[in-house]
């Protein structure tokens, strides 16, 4: 089945669990199989919000394994495998490949804040060194560089790189984009609070950090935005607002880890530098929940 038709609706950047230190294995289990009993559609482990810079290689591949394993094809799973190193970020999508994931998330190289045809060039050997679905992720607010329009599209015509997380929170974006790409490229949003405009303009799904705390109301939100029906997403939207700003009151996925606490699934450990949420943060968190109505402990 093409990317364009099962890699789409409601899509968890997951957390990472850990407990003292290291990552907690049967956390992440549950909680995998939580998001699936919840109605997410698709699963990222090894993202940003999975603590992905502060994992090992080791852990980082253990994740991606166990998330496969766990879903067990029952939702598609998008493994992030992104580096500013291009053999970094090939090491990673082919291990991606090997353990059976659906697809590979690749991050526009950060720091090194390469040119567009550096760009282009980083993406286009990714493909070609491993055949599997590849998803391209722009977040100018962390990476510095921004991948253009015209290199996406450019990029867009190689036969696996199959679509886009865009988390630039610029809905003309959507469009311009839009008119440029094949019609089977699969445009994501990657930034929650901005997602019912950007399903407006012809996208087809969010990886979501809110649906770490909220996956069915995503999901549900998700079900009527692409049924076209956007008077029905709007009270979802409304209902969640609160809650995606809160999850990034303070350093991310701080505030993500503090609410699933709150719902029993794991703890609320973070690796430095991120710090657990301050008192301050843990009141934000808790009365944006409680406008959504998620109960908690």
């Amino acid at each position: 089945m093409a990317a364009s038709d099962r890699i789409k609706g409601s899509i968890t950047a997951l957390i990472t669990p850990f407990s003292n230190g290291a990552v907690d294995e049967k956390a992440f289990r549950r909680f995998v199989e939580w998001q699936i009993a919840e109605h997410s559609h698709g699963l990222v482990p090894c993202g940003t919000t999975g603590e992905s810079p502060t994992l090992s290689h080791g852990e980082h591949m253990r994740v991606i394994e166990l998330c496969v394993e766990t879903a067990n094809g029952r939702v598609p799973v998008i493994a992030g495998a992104g580096s500013n190193s291009t053999e970094e970020a090939v090491s990673l999508t082919r291990h991606a490949k090997v353990v059976g994931a659906d697809a590979a998330l690749s991050i526009v190289p950060y720091y090194n804040k390469p040119t567009q045809e550096g760009i282009y060039r980083h993406f286009a050997t990714i493909a070609e060194a491993v055949d599997i679905p590849i998803f391209i992720y722009n977040v100018p607010s962390r990476t510095v560089a921004d991948i253009t329009p015209e290199t996406l599209a450019r990029l867009s015509r190689i036969a696996n790189i199959a679509g886009t997380k865009d988390a630039t929170g610029n809905l003309a974006r959507a469009s311009r984009e839009r008119a440029l790409v094949p019609e089977a490229f699969v445009r994501l949003s990657g930034d929650d609070g901005t997602t019912l405009g950007f399903m407006a303009h012809g996208g087809q799904g969010c990886i979501s950090v809110t649906s770490n705390v909220a996956p069915r109301l995503c999901a549900e939100f998700q079900n009527a935005c692409m049924a076209g029906d956007y008077a029905k997403a709007l009270p979802y939207q409304d209902r969640l607002m609160a809650l995606h700003d809160a999850l990034f009151c303070e350093a991310s996925p701080a505030p993500s880890k503090y609410a699933v606490s709150l719902l029993g699934l794991c703890t609320d450990e973070v690796r430095l530098p991120i710090v657990p949420l301050s008192e301050q943060g843990r009141n934000i968190v808790r009365e944006a929940m409680a406008k959504a109505s998620i109960a908690h402990s």
